[in-house]
């Protein structure tokens, strides 16, 4: 499996939204991750991406069905509100985005990143 991980400006992702990942026509995985303007914040997001696809993957869990959820769930998503789609419930990769935060979070204590200030550089992106 070839991988592709790309820091792109956030105002090229597909939606709103840090990280993001599909498949070429040709099977390469592709990862975007939102410009945050810190490797180690980029690449934190780009493991979580990467954990979380490959769950998905070995669980048959499809880029259609992620994104057709992430989509709606940001189309719905009221001003104020800074949740994540993958930590609902109803989501169809909650189990898979959990562990990848779980993995995204010993990565950032090893890397000696603040996670509140992480999620702050996160939340900032327009």
């Amino acid at each position: 499996m070839n991988v592709c991980i790309k820091v792109i400006p956030h105002s090229e992702q597909k939606y709103p939204t840090c990280g993001d990942w599909r498949y070429d026509a040709d099977g390469t995985l592709q990862i975007r991750i939102s410009k945050l303007g810190n490797w180690r914040y980029e690449m934190l997001v780009a493991v979580h991406e990467l954990v979380e696809v490959l769950i998905c993957k070995h669980r048959g869990i499809s880029v259609k069905a992620v994104d057709r959820f992430d989509i709606a769930y940001e189309k719905n998503r009221k001003p104020s509100d800074e949740s994540e789609p993958g930590d609902e419930p109803s989501a169809p990769y909650v189990n898979e985005h959990c562990a990848a935060t779980g993995v995204e979070r010993i990565l950032a204590m090893l890397l000696g990143v603040k996670w509140k200030r992480y999620e702050e550089a996160i939340n900032r992106l327009p």
